[in-house]
């Protein structure tokens, strides 16, 4: 039997650039909110809460006009482009602060499927305090963007952050869970390796994807890597052993060299040849070495921004 319990749903929006979809994007979420209102599921007094990363469009203009006319539909503006996860942290952290049960994150494109949010929150009633919301597929993707998302999930799993495959933004996070991630203050969180490590009651749902209608997606090759990389720097030191144990192997490596070599020249009084072994060698260990360099700059890069304390981001407006 369904809770008498009507919980405030907050539905956040992180938007750049998203001018060609919005409108029918904001009309569809507020159909989903109005439906599920009238089956008792969810209070009235839900809402939307769109994010405007610093969008050089119309963006904001589609936002403030359906504002005007309707109330449940809230929103800021940053001064600039941050970036998707701290749109995502801010919407969150502001309808914690407006005030709500329960909050939802979709894109902006609303390729996944709104109405699984239905879903969610009956997940929601029957106590999981997380929601994660897992792709049936992956159809919809090239070879190379699907071939590359499958390695992310499997390096992560491998890494400590136990990810879901095929697990994006697309969830249900209770107020609960709004509130202890007001507990870590790290600047470059990472969404989905904290809600899947914080330990609360976490369901799952299974949505399709579906093909965008307008626009081009903001998430390129760049940007997917830069969040890879914040995800392992962020959730995970096992990159930093694997330099340590290959400095070990390393070593040893070099003294079966040193010591094959010492006894030839003592006992067979030969100096050995193979100076091309030599060179392929010593480019071999300087690419592992320049490697391992790398990794440990992108943590002590980590480590350099979170000192710094900037700001996640910075609000030009907001609409309550």
């Amino acid at each position: 039997m369904m809770s008498e319990f009507k919980p405030i749903l907050a539905i956040v929006i992180p938007c750049f650039n998203e001018e060609l979809c919005l409108n029918s994007t904001i009309s569809k979420l507020l159909e989903v909110l109005h439906v599920l209102a009238e089956k008792d599921k969810i209070s009235d007094k839900s809402y939307l809460y769109l994010v405007d990363d610093g969008s050089t469009d119309n963006t904001w203009n589609i936002i403030s006009e359906f504002h005007k006319s309707n109330k449940n539909v809230k929103g800021a503006k940053f001064i600039k482009n941050f970036g998707n996860q701290k749109a995502l942290i801010a919407g969150y952290e502001g309808v914690r602060e407006i005030g709500c049960d329960c909050a939802v994150s979709i894109d902006a494109d609303l390729q996944q499927d709104e109405w699984a949010i239905e879903k969610f929150t009956e997940k929601f009633l029957e106590g999981a305090d997380i929601v994660s919301g897992i792709r049936n597929s992956r159809d919809t993707d090239t070879f190379f963007k699907k071939t590359t998302a499958i390695l992310f999930y499997k390096l992560m799993y491998i890494l400590g952050a136990k990810i879901p495959m095929n697990h994006s933004d697309f969830r249900l996070v209770s107020k609960r869970a709004l509130d202890i991630m007001e507990l870590y203050p790290e600047k470059y969180l990472f969404l989905r390796g904290f809600f899947n490590d914080v330990g609360l009651k976490t369901a799952y749902v299974n949505f399709d994807v579906k093909p965008r209608f307008a626009g081009e997606s903001k998430f390129n090759f760049v940007k997917l890597m830069g969040l890879a990389l914040n995800g392992i720097t962020s959730f995970s030191v096992v990159p930093l052993r694997i330099i340590s144990v290959l400095g070990f192997v390393m070593a040893a490596v070099s003294f079966l060299i040193g010591a094959e070599t010492v006894i030839e020249k003592i006992f067979f009084h030969n100096t050995p040849n193979g100076w091309a072994t030599n060179i392929i060698l010593l480019c071999f260990f300087g690419g592992i070495q320049i490697c391992c360099l790398g990794i440990i700059g992108e943590y002590v890069g980590q480590v350099y921004r979170e000192v710094k304390g900037r700001p996640r981001y910075i609000k030009e407006t907001e609409l309550k």
